[in-house]
């Protein structure tokens, strides 16, 4: 029986010191001892796993750093290690305990006893919410967080025990267990991208929904831009200060999102931005966006078309029929533009069309500006000539769009691109192309500042109904085809298309009358005759010959049967240096009428005729052999010559004026 005792007395010892040791719990300096009890006559009867009065399960209180001891078996401890948030990342909160949210929240109140969410009965005792907790934890936090009550989530790691065991059935927590990539846990940075600046375009996903009528929360509405509407003398740059000053220092730039909430903050898009510098925003309830900030350089000013704000109330005019031009702080294109600065809108509810104020030189041409890029689509102007040619013009256009009327310019045209492509474009291109085809190439040519002058005019006008006004219009270069470079360098009486029609006209008038012909033919004595004795005419069936064709014409002959030069070539003749002989594809207006001259009109006939002089005498008396024997009378009879072909190919017949052959034997005869 002893020995029995003796044994049970032993066994009970060694178990009693191995509860004693197991009793025994050492708690590192980081850790905090999650109790967790398994022997209680109590019973959780609340909807959380914590017990709070010794019930079995999950105690709220936990073990700090040191030796504890708690009795083994009916307290087991964990040990689980302190939070601590990394530099440049945040710990979000999300508590497994508290009262439910209310229908439609996203994330948990938050109360200021709370604290770093360290004290759970705290916690509870202040009604505490499950689930996102508004606030995060700063970067360098070190806290004893209960690992049942709340998961503490960084970029890196995640802290305590899931209540869902489906959680951690899918391996160890981090951000992609709900949903969010580790960057959204990281301190938000709103820096410059380069050389451009940016701002932060921030939207909230819990609040309040917005009012009607509006796109963007703006906390506390508009009401004050309509508070210094009503003082008197209150200019357009005091309400755009007003619109720019931010709201953020009301919740700490969104940091403090209870305090959003409380000062009336709504879910969506808002109007105020973030600018430069480092926040601490929950991921679950921020997301920032970077946009480049509005800068408007010296030279241009920005028309802001406004999408929230008060009523659209128009201060244009009735005359005004394309669109509102608005005060500052309403709905609709501002009256006043902005000048050179740099401004932080929102540009998802503002947007800025910048127009520049300086001389905008536009080029109708293949190489564009290098100030700016609005003439990037256009090209030379193709137009097309009184005679058929097509040539294209490079044009230079300067216009200035004032500062003041800027605001009408934008609401008119919508941009400044579409001001040059779909008015400016236009306007220069139609009129060039009217003017140009009522006009000779070579006409064109000589009257270009005519032209151009004609131009400033009519575009000036146009552009005036738009706002715009108009600098300079400016003709750069004309390039001509082939044959119209050939045409320019003719005679006036040679353009195509011109010298046939005046030298029938002339043939026409021109019919020899009794009396009016002159000695040697084929030149009139007295401007206003007709052709006279000796005019070659035209045979059944042949074309007419005008001044623009050199072969269809005989010339005067001298006594030795050479050719005359043109009349204002031989001195002592009516016409002057330079004239033409009559019916020289210049014409007559009607019978009896004296012709019109032109001084250039000829040069080119006068320089041919000697230059053939010249090729005469240097093949010498041959030539002269070839024309025939003289005659009695010193006139000179040719036979009809063979056809003959002139350096442009085209086949010419030459035969004299039966009038002039009749003259001549008669006068033979008469001798």
């Amino acid at each position: 029986m002893s020995v029995l005792l003796w044994f049970l007395l032993v066994i009970l010892a060694a178990f009693a010191l191995y509860a004693i040791t197991r009793s025994i719990v050492t708690i590192g300096p980081a850790q905090v001892g999650l109790v967790v009890k398994r022997v209680s006559r109590k019973h959780n009867t609340t909807d959380t796993p914590i017990a709070f009065a010794g019930e079995a399960g999950y105690q709220a209180e936990l073990l700090m750093p040191g030796v504890r001891f708690k009795l083994w078996p009916t307290y087991t401890v964990v040990k689980y290690p302190w939070v601590q948030v990394p530099a440049g990342e945040i710990g979000v909160v999300i508590s497994q305990i508290g009262q439910p949210l209310p229908t439609g929240a996203k994330s948990a109140a938050y109360r200021p006893e709370f604290g770093n969410f360290t004290d759970l009965r705290a916690f509870v005792a202040g009604k505490g919410q499950k689930g996102v907790q508004r606030p995060v934890l700063p970067p360098g936090t070190l806290a004893p967080i209960h690992p049942v009550a709340f998961l503490v989530v960084t970029a890196t790691k995640a802290y305590g025990l899931p209540v869902d065991a489906q959680l951690t059935a899918r391996g160890p927590l981090d951000p992609a267990s709900f949903g969010l990539k580790p960057e959204q846990f990281r301190v938000t940075v709103i820096a410059p991208n380069g050389a451009q600046d940016v701002v932060g375009i921030v939207t909230t996903l819990e609040g309040d929904p917005l009012a009607p009528a509006d796109i963007a929360c703006r906390i506390g509405g508009f009401s004050d831009i309509e508070t210094l509407e009503k003082q008197s003398g209150v200019s357009d740059s005091e309400l755009i200060e007003s619109l720019l000053g931010k709201k953020n220092e009301l919740h700490n730039n969104y940091q403090d999102f209870q305090a959003f909430l409380d000062r009336g903050g709504r879910i969506g898009l808002q109007h105020d931005p973030l600018l430069y510098g480092a926040y601490l925003l929950n991921p679950f309830l921020v997301r920032v966006e970077p946009a480049p900030m509005l800068v408007v350089n010296q030279g241009e000013v920005a028309v802001i078309k406004s999408y929230v704000g008060l009523p659209t109330l128009d201060t244009s005019g009735p005359e005004f029929k394309f669109g509102s031009i608005v005060q500052p702080g309403h709905r609709g294109i501002w009256r006043e533009a902005l000048r050179t600065g740099k401004y932080p809108l929102n540009q998802r509810i503002y947007a800025a069309e910048k127009v520049p104020t300086f001389i905008l030189t536009l080029n109708w041409a293949e190489a564009n500006s290098v100030a700016h890029n609005l003439d990037a689509q256009l090209s030379p102007i193709e137009g097309k000539s009184r005679e058929g040619f097509i040539f294209k013009i490079d044009l230079q256009v300067q216009i200035h769009v004032p500062d003041t009327k800027a605001p009408k310019v934008i609401s008119m045209v919508g941009s400044m691109q579409n001001l040059v492509n779909e008015v400016l474009q236009a306007a220069v291109g139609n009129h060039f192309r009217n003017t140009l085809q009522a006009l000779e190439a070579v006409r064109f040519i000589e009257t270009r500042d005519q032209v151009q002058a004609a131009a400033l005019e009519a575009i000036s006008r146009y552009l005036a109904a738009y706002e715009v006004e108009t600098r300079g219009v400016y003709i750069q270069d004309v390039a001509f085809p082939a044959g119209a470079r050939r045409g320019a360098h003719a005679p006036r009486d040679r353009q195509p298309g011109k010298g046939h029609v005046r030298a029938a006209e002339g043939r026409a008038d021109g019919a020899r009358r009794p009396g009016e012909g002159s000695r040697h033919g084929g030149h009139a004595g007295r401007a206003g005759q007709g052709a006279g004795v000796g005019r070659h005419q035209p045979r059944s069936g042949q074309r007419a010959q005008g001044g623009g064709r050199r072969r269809g014409r005989v010339r005067p002959r001298d006594r030795r049967g050479r050719r005359l030069p043109p009349a204002g070539d031989r001195p002592g003749r009516r016409g002057g240096r330079g004239g033409a002989w009559v019916g020289q594809g210049q014409g007559l207006r009607g019978a009896g009428r004296e012709p019109r001259l032109d001084p250039n009109r000829g040069r080119g006939d006068r320089e041919r005729a000697l230059g053939r002089q010249a090729r005469r005498r240097a093949r010498g008396a041959g030539d002269r052999r070839r024309r025939g024997p003289r005659r009695a009378g010193g006139h000179v009879h040719e036979e009809p010559q063979r056809p003959r072909h002139d350096r442009k190919g085209s086949q010419m017949k030459r035969s004299l004026n039966a009038d002039s052959v009749n003259s001549t034997r008669e006068m033979e005869g008469l001798r």
